[in-house]
């Protein structure tokens, strides 16, 4: 018995002196992470959305914050800049003068990335952005602004509207399920057109006559949630005269759901977030017309 715990007792000597002439650890770290020094672009973005709203802006490519499933290309530096102020002035300024810094500062999303090229789907479509687990929005198709901006976008020959089609409307949908992951939407929303949704047939010649069966646009057809964004988004950027010829275009019966839709969304802004969903449309309205005129500087990073 003693012989064997000598024998314990000195392999347990011989281990510990050879953990004790064991190296010690480097203590860098083998993960490189990239480093770029601040430009006047990052220093313009930390004044304007970093600093007052905890925004983070990623123009530089990364692979993490793409969708695999696409092929997708760096945002160009200047579309960036372009970009980064129409979000800063038509977005997050319309809901600072609406509802107050302190609920932009609260709801919106914390992160923005931008890609240049749009994701194409194999059904035809492609999307703009979307809005992931309330904290980001991706935006895509970036490099086309200068095209967009100038008319010379296939369909979208106002300046205006193709700024507000292919990129402020996106921005104020997915902020739309942002919200909506906080308070829910109501059910009696679902309840207008219950079993008129049809997912990812919407984009099919047998659903083009949207409006008469009660949905703003044909993507709204889609499902509820989305049919509640795209009410919300398009009600938000176009003018009364716009939205009474699509409800003439309706019918009577598509103009009923369309209507008692539109009441359920303006019910919701105004008892969830205090939104008068009227004042907030004449904001950016305004604000539209203003970035079309050219009264807005899109390029500077001059700091205020």
């Amino acid at each position: 018995m003693k012989k064997t715990i000598i024998s314990v007792l000195a392999v347990l000597a011989v281990a510990l002196a050879s953990c004790q002439k064991e190296p010690a650890l480097n203590p860098e770290s083998i993960i490189s992470v990239p480093t770029h020094a601040k430009n006047a672009f990052d220093k313009w973005l930390e004044a304007n959305y970093v600093n007052p709203y905890n925004i983070r802006v990623k123009y530089r490519y990364e692979m993490d914050e793409s969708d695999y499933s696409y092929y997708t290309i760096p945002a160009d530096m200047d579309c960036s800049i372009i970009m980064a102020h129409l979000v800063k002035y038509m977005c997050i300024d319309s809901y600072d003068e609406v509802a107050g810094a302190a609920f932009t500062r609260r709801y919106f999303p914390k992160m923005f990335f931008y890609v240049g090229e749009w994701e194409y789907k194999n059904n035809g479509t492609y999307i703009l952005g979307t809005a992931e687990g309330g904290k980001k929005i991706f935006l895509a198709g970036v490099n086309y602004l200068p095209y967009v901006m100038s008319g010379q976008m296939s369909g979208h020959r106002d300046p205006a509207e193709a700024i507000n089609h292919f990129y402020v409307k996106t921005i104020h949908h997915e902020f739309t399920h942002i919200l909506n992951q906080t308070y829910d939407f109501p059910a009696d929303f679902t309840q207008v057109t219950p079993d008129s949704y049809v997912t990812d047939a919407w984009n099919t010649a047998e659903y083009k006559n949207n409006l008469e069966r009660g949905f703003i646009t044909t993507y709204s057809q889609h499902s509820d949630r989305e049919d509640f964004a795209e009410m919300t988004s398009m009600f938000i950027t176009h003018d009364a005269d716009w939205w009474e010829e699509q409800l003439t275009k309706a019918g009577d019966s598509g103009k009923a759901s369309i209507s008692a839709k539109l009441d359920i969304v303006k019910s919701y802004f105004k008892t969830s977030f205090g939104i008068d969903l009227e004042v907030l449309r004449s904001i950016i309205l305004r604000r539209q017309e203003e970035v079309a005129s050219g009264e807005v500087e899109l390029e500077s990073l001059e700091i205020l």
